[in-house]
């Protein structure tokens, strides 16, 4: 998983509460496990609004969501928090999420960041007065600047390091992997009537373009196709 630890990316202002996770990504994109092509499945109904935040050239390459209280809440879906990175954040501030999705965020290179609901509200005021505007977030010193102003956020200490790090469970579970080796080891020479175990297989990575069906008459292909990430 890839390191976190500053970002500087466009900030995208999303005014909205209890944002659940069939909003992020519905059910019916929830065909497969990998972890690619769902990023023009990200809030698939609120894009058919010519409106919506993401649709508006300025914020069409944020990495940087912002958004209102209960953030993620809905069913458990690991998709919701692959939608997001695969479209580009790598962040979402927030003043609270549900407990899942967050835990969720940890594990998949994404950063959810708690702050008070008066600092969400300083910027969402200061992106939208000037949209596509930077923001940089540092898991180091725990803060966000957005212009000239600078604010802390929460995030609990075991998910800052695994973010730093960049570890997702693989990883942590490969930390002690001399100690896994030397187990099947003793487990094969003490046991040898016991069945044993099957070495893991690596298969090629298969790139998905796409979690949209081409049948799709609004389909226009995938987002980095058309430039937009």
């Amino acid at each position: 998983m890839e390191k976190l630890t500053t970002l500087t990316g466009v900030g995208v202002p999303l005014r909205r509460s209890n944002v659940d996770t069939d909003q992020i990504i519905p059910a019916v994109f929830l065909k497969r496990v990998t972890k690619t092509g769902f990023d023009d499945a990200l809030f698939y109904a609120w894009r058919r609004d010519p409106d919506f935040v993401l649709n508006k050239p300025e914020y069409a390459k944020g990495q940087i969501l912002v958004a209102g209280p209960e953030f993620g809440i809905g069913s458990s879906r690991e998709h919701a928090v692959w939608a997001l990175h695969d479209y580009g954040f790598r962040v979402v501030i927030a003043p609270s999420f549900a407990d899942i999705f967050y835990g969720n965020t940890a594990k998949n290179g994404v950063l959810a960041a708690i702050m008070p609901q008066e600092s969400v509200e300083l910027l969402w005021k200061l992106l939208e007065e000037e949209p596509g505007r930077p923001m940089t977030v540092s898991l180091e010193d725990r803060t966000v600047t957005c212009g000239d102003v600078t604010l802390p956020f929460e995030v609990n200490d075991y998910t800052r390091w695994r973010l730093m790090n960049g570890y997702d469970d693989i990883d942590l579970t490969l930390q002690h992997e001399d100690d896994i080796a030397a187990y099947e080891k003793m487990r094969a020479e003490k046991f040898p009537f016991k069945p044993k175990t099957i070495p893991a297989k690596h298969l090629p990575e298969e790139p998905i373009a796409s979690a949209r069906e081409p049948k799709d008459e609004e389909w226009a292909g995938p987002l980095a196709d058309r430039g937009i990430i």
